[in-house]
């Protein structure tokens, strides 16, 4: 949730899958304005944010040196899952979910339609991205790490920043801090090789020893379900097998890592399929690969866990999980799903 007192700035604000048996892993800126070129103007991975979204992240993500598309991206996930209607029980509203005294003092008029509306997802995240710049202003002459700084100060306000001489010791403060910079490096477009997952091998195993049971919606393997799974759920149970806690929903899954290209797949990478290949929120099927174009999963209702081919048409894409990655995840509301903000900082 964004600080939401208004007031002046400085207010507190390959591996080979050998016969589907044996796998053998490698290693494991100004409160409104034209953005400006940042040094630090990385680009989005590809399909990590909606479509209708990413040029809205790139331009605004480099409006000071401070913030980067994949990182403001993370806080729009963080604060809303990416929703324009987002309402928080705080009376937090839009997608980047700003109460109105700080909207009126923040709010921005990107698309150039003569109003600044709270609801309308380019005015949020232009909105965001200014609060943000505002905030990384007030702590500038903070020593040590500006982007980190920018964000405690989001968290817990400028003045305990500045009090601090960086970071302030609050758990929550270092939680978020560490979480929207390790969830920025899964909305990044890749630029080297990505590093495979140590747990890969351990995921694998765990889902060829469940071959052969029964498909249940909503099934995590539990002794309520007899054992048996749906796409995510089986990717669930198969990561936190070795230690990683997964999201339940395939969707959210998606962000537990980067994203490596068709030719950087490796066993134990989640493989997603979606209706809509500019929309990850429509994504509806997750498997673990395997290797040979080839998955894990648990399909659909009246069919076993199995290995399926992975080529098709609605193959969306991919997510080498990492713990960092999925320790930083949104949690949501079980009854409505809707993402839960992160907690209303300190003043």
């Amino acid at each position: 949730m964004v600080l939401r007192k208004a007031g002046t700035a400085a207010v507190a604000a390959g591996v080979v899958a050998v016969g589907f048996v044996g796998v053998v892993t490698l290693g494991t800126f100004a409160a409104s304005g034209t953005p400006r070129t940042a040094g630090n103007s990385l680009a989005l991975s590809s399909g990590s944010v909606p479509a209708a979204y990413q040029p809205v992240i790139q331009k605004w993500g480099t409006l000071c040196p401070e913030i980067s598309p994949p990182m403001l991206a993370a806080q729009l996930y963080q604060e809303s899952g990416f929703d324009p209607g987002a309402r928080s029980p705080a009376k937090a509203y839009g997608m980047a979910q700003f109460l109105e005294a700080t909207w009126a003092t923040y709010g921005v008029d990107a698309d150039g339609d003569g109003k600044k509306d709270i609801w309308n997802p380019s005015d949020a995240i232009a909105s965001a991205a200014t609060y943000d710049c505002a905030l990384a202003k007030d702590v500038a002459a903070v020593p040590g790490d500006k982007q980190a700084n920018m964000l405690a100060a989001y968290n817990a306000g400028p003045y305990a920043v500045i009090k601090a001489g960086g970071v302030p010791s609050y758990q929550e403060t270092q939680g978020y801090v560490r979480n929207i910079k390790a969830l920025a490096r899964n909305f990044t477009a890749p630029v080297t090789a990505i590093g495979l997952s140590a747990q890969s091998a351990g995921a694998i195993y765990f889902a060829q020893n469940v071959l052969g049971t029964p498909y249940k919606w909503g099934g995590d393997g539990g002794a309520d379900d007899n054992g048996r799974f749906d796409c995510s759920g089986l990717t669930k149970a198969a990561f936190h097998s070795v230690g990683i806690e997964l999201p339940r929903v395939a969707n959210d899954q998606w962000y537990s890592g980067p994203h490596p290209s068709r030719d950087q797949l490796r066993p134990g990478d989640l493989v997603f399929f979606a209706t809509d290949m500019n929309d990850p929120r429509s994504i509806h099927h997750v498997g673990i690969y395997v290797g040979g174009g080839y998955m894990l999963d648990a399909p659909h209702t009246g069919a076993l866990v199995r290995y399926d081919k992975i080529d098709g048409r609605d193959y969306f894409g991919a997510t080498r999980v990492t713990p960092d990655g999925a320790q930083a995840l949104p949690t949501r509301d079980p009854k409505t799903g809707a993402v839960i903000a992160p907690s209303q900082p300190k003043a």
